[in-house]
């Protein structure tokens, strides 16, 4: 049984509401987020699988925890630019966690999502991370990448957050799933909203084992599919981007996907 609890603190670090309870744990918290407000998750077992809604407008978070405690911080202003807008508004929050069960852990499932991963999101996985995001906007943070949502006809504002690269010829992203995976196939989605974007038409994807694939794309609105097989990998990176030869400047990624099973 795994102890757990909800806690939601302002930016002094005073509680505004707390639930407790094992293995499966419900708060409804009524009040007004204020900017400065966590959502603090408490477990005694970890690391571990879990599953987390952070929110009642946004899907729940299959996640793997390797801390005991894991803050979520409430996005404000132009750090809510990639979240449905419905999300954190009102007087009435609706929040859960649970413990995830055993057949969960063996499916068969996107292993890259994780709707609630944040920049600085350590001990709660998957986790995307980049050596740039376009003007360190939220619009175009690594987190959009992973964030479950594959709108790409656009380039602004939610659903089609992405992850930007500003133009940077070394523009890479790290995807971390904190525990081995077994892979089978990876998905991008790359942003399509021409004429205003370019695309990639070649791009490297490196794993935690020191292998390598080189991946060719083409000009498409549809994911870009390959059957790439892995057993063990910790993380993955998308680097070398080399893009299109064509008039604009903005190539970028709206979404990664990995399909596979948690390592047994």
């Amino acid at each position: 049984m795994a102890n757990l609890k909800i806690i939601i603190l302002n930016a002094w670090e005073e509680i505004k509401g707390v639930a407790s309870g094992v293995d499966e744990l419900l708060l409804v918290w009524e009040g007004e987020y204020q900017s400065g407000d966590k959502i603090r998750f408490e477990t005694d077992q970890v690391p571990g699988f879990y599953v987390i809604r952070i929110d009642g407008a946004m899907d729940e978070a299959y996640v793997y925890m390797t801390c005991k405690e894991v803050d979520y911080t409430i996005p404000f202003e132009e750090k809510k630019a990639s979240y449905n807008p419905a999300s954190f508004t009102g007087t009435t929050h609706y929040i859960t966690i649970r413990k995830a069960g055993a057949e969960e852990n063996q499916n068969y499932r996107n292993l890259a999502k994780n709707v609630m991963d944040q920049q600085d999101g350590q001990g709660c996985y998957p986790h995307a991370s980049a050596n740039i995001e376009t003007r360190g906007e939220a619009l175009f943070a690594a987190r959009n990448a992973i964030d479950g949502v594959v709108a790409n006809l656009c380039h602004y504002p939610w659903p089609y957050q992405s992850w930007g690269i500003g133009q940077r010829p070394d523009a890479e992203i790290t995807m971390e799933f904190g525990r081995p995976v077994d892979m089978e196939e990876l998905r991008l989605y790359t942003r399509a909203d021409f004429p205003h974007d370019n695309w990639w038409v070649r791009a490297t994807v490196t794993f935690s084992d020191g292998s390598r694939e080189i991946l060719e794309m083409e000009k498409s609105i549809k994911p870009h599919i390959f059957n790439i097989q892995r057993k063990g990998i910790t993380w993955l990176r998308l680097s070398e981007l080399i893009k299109a030869d064509d008039p604009s400047p903005f190539p970028a990624l709206t979404q990664i996907e990995v399909y596979g099973r948690n390592s047994q």
